[in-house]
């Protein structure tokens, strides 16, 4: 994928030297709580969850979980992306960043600008999304984004029933 390039952010690819951001975000209270520890405590650890997630994604669909930068400092501030599960017949759009850049836009921001690029550069025809019922915070930017509630489902590693919402690339 070549950067996605939005006013205030730039897209791409992660790499293995963004390991010590990785271990960072992936530690954060509420990445914890509402998506779920990873293991990830060392760099050593984020190269491995680099390597066998967002980098292996990329190979195997053309997408993943995408580093999200500020396009003036080049400062990390989160990630955003698609995912593919095992489980699920849809790729799903999932985010997360430091808890110091929350409310600030960059979430709807990348998301959007992912949005565009899985329906227009990976021809997806449905993009879903996943959120406990009590992360409201992410329900309402599903909504801003334009993805609808359309039922709860289980998801393979998440003990909790998630609100599935969707979007078709035809409804946009």
């Amino acid at each position: 994928m070549e950067e996605l390039c939005t006013e205030r952010l730039v897209i791409r690819e992660f790499s293995l030297t963004d390991a010590d951001f990785v271990v960072q975000l992936l530690n954060e209270e509420l990445f914890l709580q509402h998506i779920g520890d990873k293991g990830v405590r060392s760099a050593k650890d984020a190269r491995k969850y680099l390597q066998d997630g967002p980098i292996a994604s990329y190979s195997a669909y053309g997408y993943g979980l995408f580093h999200v930068g500020e396009k003036k400092t080049g400062k990390s501030l989160g990630m955003c992306g698609l995912l593919r599960r095992n489980d699920q017949p849809h790729p799903d759009i999932g985010f997360a960043f430091l808890e110091q850049y929350h409310a600030q836009g960059y979430a709807y921001e990348s998301a959007m600008a992912v949005l565009d690029y899985g329906y227009d550069a990976m021809n997806l025809d449905t993009i879903v999304a996943y959120a406990g019922a009590e992360n409201t915070r992410s329900i309402r930017l599903l909504e801003k984004l334009g993805l609808r509630f359309t039922g709860e489902t289980r998801i393979d590693g998440i003990p909790e029933i998630q609100s599935m919402f969707s979007a078709a690339q035809q409804e946009r």
